[in-house]
């Protein structure tokens, strides 16, 4: 037992210090990225020698640039930073198309999280809801004060209400090792180089494709340049998807063995995984909500997989707690009494996309 607690907390400090390594690393990032830049519009100015291209003149003038706007870089760097510290939560409600949800909205969902919290002497996090089919959860934010869990209705209305307290416990394990603070970090606060690119690589397309006006050559060189530093961008965004791809999957198996020590039903969880297993992917998510969720399969040969398999994880559970894998293929159908359900009234009183559009299917 005692090991175990070492364990744990040497993955929570671990997880505070890559925190404070990726945020300190991150402006370095951002200056280079902006000195490369600026090396590539120094390209596209008159330094010429009869043998090619003055590198001298070009990385002088490369490091006057980076030299006269670091201050304004960093500050920028600083005014981003705060954005993603007071606004995560609303960026990754408006990327993962949630809702938020009261003890009135979805009382028996509610309760059941509040009832572990309790257990576990945590402060009850904020809830929101996905209107999907999909199963899935994730847990998100930095403090305290802004922690949340987000299911989707398919995971509610596909789980019997023990499976959806191994997830439910799953997801309060992230929270309590700090996987999710590390995460959040990944995506929001390191994540500006995917909207730069994607704005960049927009712009070439347009000017390749659908601009019909004749190009000289210094219109030309500009394209070569936009392409240049497009490539950069790029080659930054690779660089923070590295940062993700490198934290360890290892933090799955300790919220599933954080699961089960909350709930004492390890055989719950395994049937969870199960019925979430081939059916995790979120219409219209986005990769960053993926790697935050309970499941992100990778089909192709689970190249770049931020998820272990689910069989290795219901095989972990299983020699652990030396209980049986349950048989998938006789998992037996959820009955409505078994799970967490809306009451007539409030399905009345609250519109369901999801379930209006099976309606009228």
């Amino acid at each position: 037992m005692a090991s175990k607690q070492v364990g744990l907390s040497t993955h929570i400090w671990n997880n505070n210090l890559r925190c404070i390594l990726l945020l300190a690393f991150y402006p370095v990032l951002i200056m280079g990225i902006f000195w490369l830049i600026a090396c590539a519009l120094g390209m596209t100015m008159p330094y010429k020698t009869p043998d090619g291209v003055n590198w001298d003149a070009v990385l002088l003038f490369a490091n006057k640039i980076t030299f006269e706007f670091w201050p304004l870089i960093l500050t920028a760097v600083s005014i981003w930073f705060m954005i993603a510290w007071f606004f995560n939560t609303r960026m990754i409600r408006k990327l993962s198309r949630s809702h938020p949800v009261s003890r009135k909205d979805e009382p028996e969902l509610y309760n059941l999280v509040e009832n572990l919290c309790i257990g576990q002497g945590m402060k009850m996090p904020y809830l929101e809801i996905i209107e999907t089919h999909a199963r899935n959860a994730f847990a998100s934010g930095v403090t305290e004060g802004n922690f949340a869990v987000t299911v989707t209705r398919g995971l509610m209305n596909s789980l019997a209400k023990d499976e959806l307290e191994g997830v439910i416990a799953h997801e309060l394990t992230h929270i309590q090792n700090r996987d999710v603070r590390l995460l959040i970090v990944c995506v929001i606060f390191t994540g500006l180089f995917g909207f730069l690119s994607q704005l960049v690589w927009s712009s070439i397309r347009y000017n390749i494709f659908f601009s019909s006006r004749r190009r000289d050559r210094n219109s030309v060189g500009m394209l070569i340049a936009v392409m240049v530093i497009a490539v950069i961008l790029w080659l930054g965004y690779m660089a923070t998807l590295l940062m993700r791809f490198s934290l360890s999957r290892r933090r799955e198996y300790m919220a599933d063995a954080g699961a089960i020590a909350m709930t004492k039903n390890p055989d719950a969880m395994m049937r969870a995984l199960m019925r979430i297993s081939g059916r995790d992917r979120i219409p219209e998510g986005t990769d960053d909500i993926a790697m935050m969720c309970i499941e992100n399969h990778v089909p192709f040969m689970g190249m770049f997989a931020t998820h272990p398999p689910i069989d290795q994880r219901i095989k972990a559970i299983s020699e652990v707690t030396n209980t049986p894998v349950p048989d998938a293929s006789h998992l037996a159908p959820i009955d409505k009494s078994e799970r967490i359900v809306q009451s007539e009234d409030d399905k009345k009183s609250r519109k369901n996309p999801w379930l209006i559009r099976q309606r009228r299917n």
